[in-house]
């Protein structure tokens, strides 16, 4: 008999339609290092737990997840897109949609994942932001496509919460990483990379920092979670940098059928 799911919810202001919780470690049947509630198919796990590991998860959703192929890219998988490529995964690390039931997942181990929904609860948006993601447009992108699935929907009347990830405490990160954000000119570079003493080219990296700041940039003021950290929590979260090998939790989201 397995644990009860230890569940997240995003603590947002939402319409009684948008349903959304984020797993953590607890409540499934792998084993270590994959204990116990791994969703990740290419973490290195028996493939027979996670997929009974899904089926736990399943069992309270309205359909089976949208698992997408994450790549660490910028691609955002659409209803459209889905309906012409067929069967998946679908390679996308962003998903939107406007269907009801329809589940859209996020798979993560410190990469930060990222829930949206609109204020009127027909259109939801998730997306996998890592530094790459993040740095390449994946945020901007997922609202894209969430306004052009929603005829007269304002940014401002998207709300976005922040799910678990690597904390600013934890994150060193090279020259490389800075860059990525400072060639886009963006302004917060000095609040959101601080130098660690006694090395060179060395910083500790707020993924939350930044993220607010992009979205802020875009005209969201409803911004809520970031108060996670995968690799200070392991009793709670799966994380690659502090284990390496690993698991992966999910953070979901759907439109509930109104009774």
């Amino acid at each position: 008999m397995t644990n009860a799911i230890n569940k997240i919810e995003p603590s947002w202001a939402m319409p009684q339609q948008i349903q959304a919780f984020c797993t953590t470690r607890q409540g499934g049947i792998s084993k270590s290092p994959f204990n116990s509630l791994n969703l990740g198919l290419n973490a290195g796990d028996d493939s027979a737990d996670v997929l009974q590991n899904r089926s736990i998860v399943r069992s309270e959703l309205p359909s089976e997840p949208l698992w997408l192929k994450q790549i660490h890219g910028v691609t955002v998988s659409t209803p459209a897109s889905r309906n012409s490529l067929g069967n998946g995964p679908f390679e996308a690390d962003a998903a939107v949609t406007n269907i009801p039931n329809e589940v859209l997942a996020i798979l993560a181990a410190d990469c930060m994942p990222v829930l949206f929904a609109s204020r009127s609860g027909e259109v939801i948006g998730a997306a996998h932001a890592g530094w790459r993601g993040l740095s390449g447009g994946v945020l901007e992108n997922t609202i894209d496509e969430m306004i052009a699935l929603s005829t007269g929907l304002m940014i401002s009347d998207i709300s976005v919460w922040l799910g678990p990830a690597i904390g600013p405490n934890t994150f060193e990160v090279g020259e490389d990483v800075l860059q990525a954000f400072a060639q886009q000119g963006q302004g917060i570079i000095s609040k959101a990379f601080i130098p660690i003493d006694g090395t060179s080219g060395k910083y500790l990296a707020d993924l939350y920092l930044l993220a607010r700041d992009r979205l802020h940039a875009l005209g969201i003021r409803q911004i809520t979670g970031g108060e996670f950290c995968t690799v200070s929590s392991p009793e709670r979260f799966f994380s690659y940098r502090r284990d390496k090998a690993t698991g992966r939790f999910a953070s979901l989201i759907w439109i509930a059928v109104s009774a």
